[in-house]
């Protein structure tokens, strides 16, 4: 399979200027959440509390420093090729042209399980952010968000790659469908160097076009998938 090289309803500020308002469209990580069964829940703590720091500095200074024990698979992530495929691309090798201010689309699909190819067909997707807005995110922290979610499915992944989408993400606990043991979606989209980014939210605040999308996770080596803070900018 031929690889390339990856290069609550949110609120806005006001914009200044020529600023556009930016929408938050990632979960909030907390201690002991669960964002996939089976996978360990983040540890939050202090590495250096406020108190502990006093007796290093002068004049009342004090600073916290924060630890946070985690698997990459954590609130609102992004996989990267290497997440699939050992040969492909890990988060250090993404190229920021592939993950940052990137026009979008948002594709409705609130009344499906499975997201057919209908649900693209006629859209200029290429060089788009593709986000499929299914508000199952009104269910996260829920034993529902787990069960029956909406899903898309492999033949309409290959028409995201023939459409020329460069990223593609879904506020649903999985992109594929986890019934089974096969990820035919992670198979085909990171096989074509296309990120994903699962569990988002707010798409629902979100234009159908016009916007500009942006999830860029740290620049980490022999990583596939890690946290990101998704937005979008709005005119």
């Amino acid at each position: 399979m031929t690889r390339i090289v990856v290069p609550d309803t949110p609120s806005a500020p006001a914009p200044t200027g020529d600023a556009m308002p930016l929408l938050d469209l990632s979960h909030t990580i907390e201690a002991g959440m669960i964002t996939y069964k089976g996978l360990p829940a983040p540890l939050i703590c202090d590495h250096l509390s406020r108190e502990a720091s006093r007796g290093n500095y002068d004049g009342g200074a004090e600073f916290q420093i924060g630890r946070i024990d985690m698997v990459g698979n954590t609130g609102t992530y992004l996989d990267s090729p290497f997440h699939r495929f050992a040969d492909g691309d890990d988060l250090s090798a993404l190229v920021l042209e592939r993950l940052v201010c990137l026009p979008g689309v948002v594709v409705r699909a609130t009344d499906v399980q499975a997201v057919e190819v209908e649900a693209f067909r006629g859209l200029d997707l290429k060089g788009k952010a593709v986000l499929i807005h299914t508000g199952w995110d009104q269910h996260w922290r829920t034993d529902a968000y787990f069960e029956d979610h909406p899903f898309v499915t492999e033949q309409a992944a290959e028409y995201l790659i023939d459409a020329g989408a460069t990223l593609v993400g879904i506020d649903s606990h999985n992109i594929d469908d986890t019934r089974g043991k096969s990820r035919p979606v992670h198979t085909v989209l990171l096989g074509a160097g296309i990120a994903i980014v699962e569990h988002m939210r707010g798409l629902n605040a979100l234009p159908d076009h016009g916007f500009r999308f942006s999830a860029a996770p740290p620049k980490i080596t022999g990583f596939g998938t890690f946290p990101v803070r998704a937005f979008a900018e709005v005119p």
